[in-house]
């Protein structure tokens, strides 16, 4: 194994470790310390965390606060700093670091944190439980390569910290982008003013080892809802025509929901992912929920398909007289990588070790919620680009079994930490 396709000790244990502490959307108490910790023992101008990088009132799907607490407990045991954790309240996660070295290009980098509630793989052939690194917090994993991400994001911070650009640096650690809720909160605030250029990233998305994407468009804008029904429970036997079914409500929104007309203007996509009701097969059942989401290609289409979901959750509701509640629970618009800093982006990826092909563009047929923070930049005058960096994962992406390729974590980083050197240096032109 050459120099080049080790991944640095320090690097594999911060990722190993981040991997054995997975948490949720705006529960990532552990992590946060984690990350912060290791900002503080780099020579970085400003750590910045809690409410402090988001707008509280944006903030989108949060955890009750006896849920919060469990996992705030689960870092605590773990060895997190009490004094972080008062900081981050209710679950004010994530963290931002400054390096400030005067005038030139200010250049952010953005990596997400957050985990999934999936139970990880425990046998054998799955090298996190093999070499003694498997999620700690049964029934939650990094099924999706963000404990990478994170050690990605500190990777090029180092790499910036030995170099002599001139300019500012921002690393973004952002929280809950699995449930697309924490992106929104921090492009809100000043954690963007100024920025030139945003970078940010992903690792995988069926790409293997040595490619890598220069700017990922395709992002499909989403909106995530919860719709609650409540009817009148009644003896399903004896007077069934006294009750209300929420159930039956539910299962009319489902059915019309998925009978939306698909727009002749580009995709749309329409899901319902979880569903619940009922207390019991002896009654009408007075309450029933479920989870759903809309994407569309632009953010007009999906918007015109929440427009009808709209309408038919309210039709669903009156047809068999329930009422009906309606939460969002997280949205993000589509984004668009800019042209220019994606070329940035493939020519210091060709003239990487490691990287075997290059990709200017590739569409992503997913959503995410750093859309946000690249729609910002665009709209005040900078350039954004989504960059995907392969690795060959067993399993896909969100199932039991995924895992990275280590080495490519270094990859990464060369290609980002050279695409924010190459901005600073003006290989950005004004066109």
């Amino acid at each position: 194994m050459t120099d080049h396709e080790a991944l640095a000790d320090s690097y594999q244990t911060l990722r190993r470790d981040l991997h054995r502490h997975p948490e949720p959307a705006w529960c990532e108490f552990y992590t946060t310390t984690r990350l912060i910790a290791e900002l503080e023992s780099r020579a970085v101008d400003e750590v910045r965390y809690g409410p402090d990088i988001h707008v509280p009132d944006t903030r989108r799907n949060v955890p009750d606060s006896e849920t919060l607490a469990e996992w705030r407990e689960r870092a605590r045991a773990a060895g997190a700093s009490e004094d972080v954790l008062a900081e981050l309240g209710e679950g004010f996660t994530g963290a931002v670091a400054v390096v400030d070295r005067g005038e030139g290009p200010t250049v952010a980098l953005r990596v997400d944190i957050d985990a999934l509630p999936i139970r990880e793989a425990d046998d054998d052939t799955h090298q996190p439980a093999a070499a003694g690194f498997r999620s700690t917090n049964e029934g939650y994993m990094h099924a999706c390569g963000h404990d990478a991400h994170a050690t990605i994001g500190m990777g090029v911070l180092d790499r910036l910290l030995d170099s002599e650009f001139e300019g500012r640096f921002v690393l973004i650690f952002q929280p809950a982008e699995e449930t697309i809720a924490g992106g929104k909160s921090i492009a809100a605030s000043d954690v963007l003013d100024g920025v030139d250029a945003l970078l940010a990233a992903h690792i995988g998305l069926d790409h293997p080892s040595g490619e890598i994407v220069a700017g990922i468009d395709g992002f499909l804008a989403v909106r995530q809802f919860r719709a609650a029904f409540s009817g009148e429970s009644a003896h399903a036997g004896a007077r069934p025509e006294a009750g209300d079914n929420a159930v039956q409500s539910m299962a009319a929104a489902i059915q019309n929901l998925y009978a939306i007309p698909r727009h002749s203007a580009g995709a749309t996509r329409v899901n319902t992912g979880r569903v619940g009701g009922g207390t019991a097969t002896n009654i009408v059942p007075e309450s029933a929920f479920l989870d759903g989401e809309v994407r569309g290609e632009t953010t007009a289409l999906m918007e015109y398909m929440w427009e009808h979901a709209e309408r038919v959750l309210d039709g669903a509701a009156t047809m068999y007289d329930c009422g009906i509640d309606v939460d969002l629970l997280g949205d993000a618009p589509s984004a668009r990588s800019d042209r220019t800093l994606a070329g940035v982006v493939a020519d210091v990826a060709r003239n990487t070790v490691g990287v075997d092909r290059v990709f200017d563009r590739d569409t992503l047929g997913g959503s995410e919620d750093a859309t946000y923070l690249m729609n910002r930049v665009d709209e005040t005058g900078g350039r954004a680009a989504y960059v995907g960096v392969g690795t060959d994962h067993p399993g896909g992406h969100h199932t039991p079994t995924f895992d990275v390729r280590e080495s490519d974590i270094r990859v990464a980083i060369d290609v980002l930490a050279g695409a924010a050197s190459a901005v600073f240096a003006g290989r950005v032109d004004d066109g």
